[in-house]
């Protein structure tokens, strides 16, 4: 599968995802929020180190410069 997220993207996940994480640690989140939230930053997390969007893929997005 040819990767569809450029550095940019996948760090800006990253970012998020981290933030998130903290967020759940602090308690700040609680409840099924934080169950959804938690789940989202997972996929953002493995999204980010496989470099495939799949989401992107039926609308034939790609951010990977090199993919162009």
């Amino acid at each position: 599968m040819k990767k569809n997220m450029g550095s940019i993207d996948s760090a800006i996940r990253i970012l998020v995802a981290v933030i998130v994480f903290l967020l759940l640690f602090m308690g700040k989140v609680t409840g099924t929020l934080a169950i959804v939230l938690g789940i989202v930053a997972g996929i953002f997390v493995l999204t980010s180190f496989v470099r495939v969007c799949p989401l992107y893929l039926p609308f034939g997005i790609s951010t990977n410069k090199n993919n162009k």
